[in-house]
């Protein structure tokens, strides 16, 4: 079936006739499923991707207009297509777009838009197959099943005390798009990843009057490259690598490329890069932040701990009234509606196994993109899309 830009009518009937061969299902239409279904079909395994909105890579779309990859181009391409070189060492959000949109007609993939999956199910025959519920009222049926919803789902606002009471602005990161509605605003930032930092930055240089960055945990913050050497290839290297080592190694790292900004309000961490990265804290790739902070354009503060009418209060008791809230405060995977009762997720709602591994006791299932690797999240679900379609394969025959 060709790339279907609707699900209706004669696409929605076809992609119900023809389940009878058992396809391999990739839920999601982002590069991770993409990816899958792409290095499926170099095998010669029939993938259909279900996208539940109306076009490929719709989070990427939906991402604010300075976004650029911290990851290079070499390293940030999928199996079997080139990133152009056009689109730079690092490349853009609308370059990541058309390179999806140039990547699924490359490789003729079957997508099938504006189909959702509700739940995941073993076949109830005994065969081993899997059955989807979608939208529609649909029941598909596939011998393997790929979960690629991807790692930003759901954004996620902390339930703060006082939130609904607040009579400014409050937004999560993914509805900000620039700083022009910010101008000559005071704009406090909750959250110091890396989508925080580079929104902070974007808002004191776009002509916001005043900026915070509210701050609950201080992170490392490494340069993007240094002396034309990518963070990127340094986490490629150090990955497998005994932690205190690579804690050490970075220490000495960032006090020789980063400056010490304890007297701005951002100190250095007391805890290893690295035991951080374990733990799910991925650095902060510098795009500005640093000159940000050290000018007073962006001005590091404690914890949001509650809000009151106008007022932001904060962990160590300051109160701030400013007009708006962006709250970059994350997302969840929010798996578990879809497959939380076949027993393969952990505490934090994550799969259990991914890549090339089913989790136990659930043959067939495969998840990618649910990492955050320093290493770069587009280059392990290029690996982690070979290493599927290389298990589907084989089990296929």
């Amino acid at each position: 079936m060709p790339n279907s830009p609707s699900p209706t009518g004669r696409d929605a009937v076809a992609l119900t006739d023809r389940t009878d061969d058992r396809p391999v299902y990739v839920i999601g239409g982002g590069p991770g499923g993409l990816a899958v279904a792409a290095s499926l079909r170099a095998r010669g395994v029939r993938a259909v991707v279900l996208e539940k909105s109306d076009r490929v890579g719709a989070s990427w779309r939906g991402h604010y207009d300075r976004l650029h990859l911290h990851t290079t181009r070499r390293w940030s391409a999928l199996p079997g297509l080139r990133m152009p070189r056009a689109f730079g060492r690092w490349v853009g959000r609308d370059d990541v777009v058309r390179y999806l949109e140039k990547y699924t007609e490359h490789h003729e993939l079957e997508v099938v838009t504006g189909v959702g999956v509700t739940r995941i199910d073993r076949a109830p025959d005994g065969s081993g197959d899997w059955q989807l519920t979608a939208t529609g009222g649909r029941v598909l049926r596939g011998r393997a099943v790929v979960v690629a919803t991807g790692f930003n789902h759901t954004p996620r606002i902390p339930d703060w005390p006082g939130r609904d009471t607040f009579t400014g602005e409050l937004l999560h990161a993914a509805a900000y798009r620039n700083p022009a509605p910010y101008a000559d605003r005071d704009v406090l930032v909750v959250g110091i990843g890396n989508t925080g930092a580079e929104i902070a930055a974007d808002l004191a240089e776009g002509g916001a009057s005043r900026v915070r960055i509210a701050v609950r945990t201080v992170p490392h913050i490494v340069r993007r490259s240094t002396a034309g050497w990518p963070a990127q290839a340094t986490g490629i290297l150090v990955r497998r690598l005994p932690v205190r080592l690579v804690d050490r190694a970075g220490a000495v790292m960032s006090r020789i490329s980063v400056p010490d900004l304890a007297a701005q309000g951002l100190p250095r961490p007391d805890t290893g890069l690295y035991s951080r990265v374990r733990q799910g804290a991925i650095p902060v790739q510098d795009v500005g932040l640093i000159d940000a902070v050290r000018s007073g354009a962006v001005t590091p503060v404690a914890a949001v701990a509650s809000f009151d009418k106008d007022t932001v209060v904060l962990a160590d008791g300051t109160r701030l009234t400013p007009d708006a809230v962006i709250a970059a405060t994350g997302y969840d995977r929010a798996l578990e509606p879809l497959l939380g009762h076949l027993d393969v997720l952990d505490g934090r709602g994550r799969p259990v196994a991914h890549g090339g591994r089913s989790p136990k006791g659930a043959p067939g299932l495969y998840f990618t993109g649910f990492t955050n690797p320093i290493s770069g999240m587009l280059r392990e679900m290029a690996l982690d899309a070979e290493r599927i379609a290389k298990r589907v394969a084989r089990a296929s025959r």
